[in-house]
């Protein structure tokens, strides 16, 4: 069996990929693993269980409760919320793990399922491995130890998680949002009440679309993957700027008042000056990742703001955070981790805070966000090579030289191999967009007749 954990848990497409089966024995599997890591430090251990809207998510989740409480678990059911307000009720309601059932920002048929330790923390790697081992296990003929009586986890709902983090939300603004007008899109998903109601108690006016969740309909033509319908609402309506979500909400992107898109990076760029002007940005760092735009790291190094950048993924962004103590990072797609506030990408939290500074200095979003000169970039995969082989080929490195010295400082070329598929990222930058469309083609020619 390949290993199930990805990135970001385990996805699939729901009722093929992940089966009733697969996340009952996953969840049972995820109560054993952290107990045996002394998790439960010998009380009677308890979880917290949410979900995006997807229709497969009431299954999934009907066999993940199952699992947990058959294994001794006591379940707290808080329903449909966002992913990064399950990390945080982990944490506020001193639950020893929680399970959070969503596929993000795919497409309706997919799903997927991911855990949370102690306090709203993803799990380590050798945790989500001991749980897959543990789990094959019992799938090949080793038996569960099955508690009887009363012995078994008890389950119960628990509504006031709602109310629970949009207070908490509320209560990390710097200051309120009044005179405000903002467009909401919520991609039908799992912040389709949280966001309106926090962007509204904050004392902005809220326009909302993709509001309406009816379990098949996620993510469909809206939302942070598909900007077009916010761009025009902003616009229509005259607001002040649109904030997009994914459909588990741990992402934001967003739209200013002439309908551009500020994405993540810009976003990161907003918030660094904003906290380190407050005092909060510690050690003068913000994280980003190998894929953040060359206009960042040079707004960034203009500004005296040191940037650290890691692998691609938000697993990273925080691993190095954690590690060094710092207080911000994020990803271009829009996934930003404020670490006083909150333990995962939070689209909702970078979106309030987003529009405080907005409200607190008087200046638009596109004056604030023009801190940063987006630089063009271009992306091309290249399938059907060897990934192994990128960093030890010598016409390939002799290229990527040639192609540096012809970009020069304005510009830059990153070579990735994919990790989940034979296919090679050739990312170029440079201060025009034809020199980098010429440039990115001429690498992944070179890419195919090296690697092919």
């Amino acid at each position: 069996m390949g290993r199930l954990f990805g990135t970001d848990g385990v996805r699939g497409v729901a009722n093929v990929d992940l089966t009733a089966e697969l996340a009952l024995g996953l969840s049972v599997a995820a109560a054993h693993v952290l107990a045996e890591a002394g998790t439960f430090e010998g009380h009677r251990p308890k979880a917290v269980v949410g979900r995006d809207p997807r229709a497969s998510g009431e299954f999934l989740e009907a066999a993940v409760v199952a699992g947990l409480a058959s294994a001794g678990v006591d379940v707290l059911r808080v329903g449909v919320l966002p992913t990064p307000a399950v990390a945080y009720l982990t944490g506020a309601l001193g639950a020893d793990f929680g399970v959070m059932l969503s596929a993000s920002h795919n497409a309706m048929p997919d799903n997927g399922i991911k855990f949370f330790a102690r306090g709203g923390h993803k799990l380590a790697d050798e945790l989500e491995d001991r749980v897959e081992t543990v789990y094959d296990q019992h799938r090949t003929g080793e038996p569960w130890e099955r508690p009887t009586g009363a012995g078994v986890g008890r389950v119960r709902t628990y509504d006031q998680g709602f109310d629970q983090y949009v207070a908490h939300l509320i209560g990390v603004l710097p200051n309120r949002l009044d005179g405000l007008k903002v467009v909401l899109d919520e991609a039908h998903g799992a912040a389709s009440r949280v966001s309106p109601e926090a962007f509204t108690r904050a004392g902005a006016e809220v326009v909302t679309l993709g509001a309406e969740p009816d379990g098949l309909n996620i993510n469909d033509g809206c939302g942070s993957t598909h900007l077009a319908l916010i761009k025009a609402a902003v616009v229509e309506h005259g607001a002040d700027f649109g904030i997009a979500h994914d459909g588990d909400a741990d992402r934001c992107l967003a739209v200013d008042a002439s309908g551009e898109e500020v994405d993540g990076d810009q976003i990161l760029a907003v918030l660094a000056l904003a906290m380190r002007e407050a005092g909060t940005l510690r050690g003068n760092t913000v994280v980003g990742t190998v894929m953040s735009n060359l206009g960042f790291k040079m707004a960034m190094e203009r500004e005296g703001i040191e940037l650290v950048q890691t692998a691609v993924g938000d697993r990273y962004v925080l691993e190095s955070m954690k590690e060094h103590g710092y207080a911000l990072g994020g990803e271009q797609s829009g996934h930003v981790i404020v670490l006083d506030h909150a333990t995962t990408g939070d689209g909702t939290l970078t979106g309030l805070m987003l529009a405080a500074r907005v409200a607190a200095t008087g200046r638009t979003l596109a004056e604030l966000a023009g801190v940063m000169v987006r630089l063009p970039q271009v992306l091309v995969n290249v399938p059907d090579v060897d990934r192994s082989r990128v960093a030890t080929s010598a016409e390939l490195r002799a290229a990527v030289t040639e192609a540096e010295r012809e970009l020069g400082s304005a510009g830059r070329v990153l070579l990735r191999p994919s990790g989940t598929e034979p296919l090679v990222r050739v990312m170029v930058e440079a201060a025009d967009i034809d020199q980098a469309k010429t440039v990115a083609a001429r690498l992944a020619d070179v890419v195919k007749s090296a690697l092919g």
